[in-house]
C-alpha cells in the first residue's frame, strides 16, 4: 500500500521493465552522463579501496601476497599467457575481498546487535574469499611452480 508521499510500485509493468522515472526515483540519479560525474565515480571507487585497506586486515595480506607474486613473476619473466593467469587470480581475490567487505559493512548497518543470519551471511562471504584465495594459490603453483623448480635446480645442482 502506498502512503502519502510514496509511489505505489505495484502499478509498474510485471515484465521486469523499470521505467526511467522509477529508476531515477530508486537510485536518486537524475543527472545526465558527464565527465565530471564519471570522475567522481572513480573518486568514490578509490575511496572504497582505501577504506578496504584501512579497515580489513586480510586486505593487507592480499596486498603483500600480490606484491610478492608480481615481483616473482617479473623475476621469472613470465610469458604473456602466464601473466594473464596471475593477474586474473589476483583480481579474483581482490574482488572477493571487496565484495566481502561491502557485505560486512551492510550487515553491520542492518542491525547493531548480533543476529544469527547476519553471522551466516558474513561466514558465507568469507567462504567466497577463501574459495577465491585457494583457487589463486593453485593458479600460482601451476604458473610459478615450474619456474621456481627450475630456479632451485640451477642454484642447488
Amino acid at each position: 500500500m502506498a502512503t502519502s508521499g510514496q509511489t505505489h510500485y505495484m502499478t509498474q509493468p510485471s515484465n521486469g521493465a523499470i521505467s526511467d522515472k522509477l529508476l531515477e526515483e530508486l537510485t536518486g540519479n537524475n543527472q545526465s552522463f558527464t565527465i565530471r560525474g564519471r570522475l567522481q565515480s572513480f573518486r568514490y571507487a578509490w575511496y572504497g579501496l582505501v577504506l578496504m585497506l584501512r579497515s580489513q586486515h586480510n586486505a593487507w595480506l592480499h596486498a603483500f601476497a600480490s606484491v610478492c607474486i608480481l615481483v616473482s613473476g617479473g623475476l621469472f619473466r613470465l610469458t604473456a599467457g602466464e601473466w594473464c593467469w596471475v593477474i586474473l587470480a589476483i583480481v579474483a581475490v581482490w574482488t572477493a575481498e571487496a565484495l566481502n567487505t561491502a557485505l560486512e559493512f551492510l550487515a553491520d548497518a542492518s542491525t547493531p546487535e548480533f543476529h544469527p543470519l547476519v553471522k551466516c551471511a558474513k561466514d558465507v562471504a568469507a567462504g567466497g574469499v577463501l574459495i577465491s584465495a585457494l583457487g589463486s594459490v593453485i593458479i600460482g603453483l601451476l604458473v610459478l611452480g615450474p619456474h621456481l623448480l627450475d630456479f632451485l635446480r640451477r642454484i642447488l645442482f
